[in-house]
C-alpha cells in the first residue's frame, strides 16, 4: 500500500482556467507560464495538456525550456529572464526558444551571435517594478538595434511587468499602464516603422482585473492553476477552478485529555478532552512547516484544524467535532472547497509559494 499523500492534477480544471483567460481577453494571444515546474504542478504534464490550445509557453530559464523540448513539446517557449550566457543564444536559435532582452549584455550577445534563424525577441521595459527591464529612455535605441539585426525577427514584442496589479485599485499599476502606452506611442512615432508595435503587459492579475492592460500577448500564470492573485474576491477570480488538490489520509487516532500537549515542542494544548488524528503529510511533502495551529483541513467535508507543529512526514489535526472519524479517512489539505490561498495565509505566505514548493516526493496523479 503506497503512502497516501498525493496531489491530484485536474486536466479539465487546467483547460477551463485557460479558457477563462481567453474569454476575458478574446483579442489577445497567450503565453502560458509554466516556470518552476508549472508552479509545482509538473511542467511537462501541464504543457502536454495545454499544448493544443496555447500559442506559446513561458519559463524562467533555458534548463526549464530544454526539459520541455526533450519531452516532445514543440510550441515556442519564451525565456522570461533571457540569456545567462552567449552560448544560450545558439541553443535558442536551434530550439525555437523566444527570449527576453532586458540589459545591454543580452543585447550584445544577440547582435554578435551567428544565428541560422531570426530570434523572436521580447524587449522588457522597466515601468516601475525596478527589477528587470531597460529604462524608458533606452527603449528606442534597444528596439532600433534589434529591429536592424538579421538575427532578430522584426515582430519584436515590447513588454513590461506589473508590481502591484494584485491590488485591485493600485495607482502604481495605472501609472505603469500609462507610461507603457506613452512609450509605445513615442517609439512608433520616432521610428516611423509603418506597422504597429506588438505589446504585452498583463500577467494573471492584469488579465483578471485590468482590461486596459490586455495587449497582443498576455501571460497567464497563477490563474492557470485555479487561484486568484487578487487582494479581494471578484467575479472573474471566482470563475477559476483549482487544478491541484492535495490529499492524504488519517493514519492514527488518539484521545487526549484537557491540558495535554500535542506534537514537537508541545505548542498545542488541549482546552478540552479531544480526539486527535495523525495525517500522513508534512513539510517533506510540501505542506508548509510554519502553518499555524488552527490552519484548516477538511475531513469528511468538515473543517479539522491543525493541532500541533507540522513535522517532516506528519501533521496532527483536531477531529473532536467530526462524527465517525476513522483511520483511512481522506484529508484535503488544499484544493476543491479549500483554496490554497486560505491555507497559505495561515502559514504567513502566499499560494504561489505553497504550490511551487511541492517536492517530487509527493506523487502527482492526473485526473479527468
Amino acid at each position: 500500500m503506497a503512502r497516501p499523500a498525493k496531489a491530484l492534477i485536474s486536466k479539465s480544471a487546467l483547460r477551463h482556467n485557460f479558457k477563462v483567460a481567453q474569454q476575458l481577453a478574446p483579442n489577445s494571444n497567450n503565453v502560458a507560464i509554466i516556470k518552476a515546474n508549472a508552479y509545482g504542478h509538473g511542467a511537462v504534464v501541464v504543457a502536454q495538456i495545454l499544448e493544443q490550445d496555447v500559442q506559446a509557453f513561458g519559463v524562467a530559464c533555458i534548463e526549464e525550456a530544454l526539459e520541455l523540448r526533450v519531452a516532445g513539446i514543440n510550441k515556442p517557449i519564451l525565456l522570461l529572464e533571457g540569456f545567462f550566457s552567449q552560448e544560450e543564444v545558439a541553443i535558442a536559435d536551434k530550439m525555437n526558444f523566444w527570449t527576453m532582452v532586458e540589459n545591454q549584455q543580452q543585447l550584445d550577445w544577440i547582435l554578435t551571435a551567428q544565428c541560422s534563424n531570426s530570434l523572436k525577441v521580447w524587449l522588457k521595459v522597466d515601468t516601475g517594478m525596478h527589477r528587470l527591464g531597460v529604462q524608458p529612455a533606452e527603449v528606442e535605441s534597444f528596439y532600433q538595434q534589434l529591429h536592424s539585426s538579421n538575427n532578430v525577427d522584426k515582430a519584436i514584442v515590447l513588454t513590461t511587468h506589473f508590481a502591484s496589479a494584485d491590488e485591485s485599485d493600485s495607482p502604481s499599476t495605472k501609472k505603469q499602464i500609462n507610461l507603457f502606452t506613452d512609450i509605445k506611442q513615442s517609439l512608433k512615432a520616432s521610428l516611423n516603422l509603418g506597422e504597429d508595435i506588438v505589446t504585452s503587459m498583463a500577467n494573471s492579475a492584469g488579465i483578471l482585473a485590468w482590461p486596459q492592460a490586455h495587449c497582443d500577448w498576455n501571460r497567464p500564470g497563477f490563474m492557470l492553476y485555479g487561484n486568484s492573485p487578487l487582494d479581494r474576491n471578484t467575479s472573474n477570480g471566482d470563475m477559476l477552478k483549482p487544478v491541484m488538490t492535495l490529499l492524504s489520509e488519517i493514519i492514527s487516532l488518539r484521545e487526549v485529555k484537557s491540558g495535554e500537549q500535542v506534537g514537537y515542542g508541545g505548542n498545542w494544548t488541549a482546552k478540552r478532552d479531544s480526539k486527535i488524528a495523525t495525517v500522513a503529510i508534512g513539510y517533506g511533502d510540501g505542506y508548509p512547516r510554519i502553518a499555524k495551529n488552527g490552519t484548516p483541513t477538511l475531513v469528511n467535508g468538515s473543517v479539522a484544524p491543525l493541532a500541533g507543529r507540522v513535522s517532516m512526514d506528519m501533521i496532527t489535526i483536531d477531529v473532536t467535532d467530526i462524527f465517525d472519524v476513522k483511520i483511512g479517512d481522506e484529508v484535503t489539505l488544499w484544493g476543491n472547497s479549500l483554496p490554497v490561498n486560505e491555507v497559505a495565509e495561515h502559514a504567513s505566505t502566499i499560494g504561489y509559494e505553497a504550490l511551487t514548493r511541492m517536492p517530487l516526493r509527493t506523487k502527482r496523479i492526473i485526473v479527468d
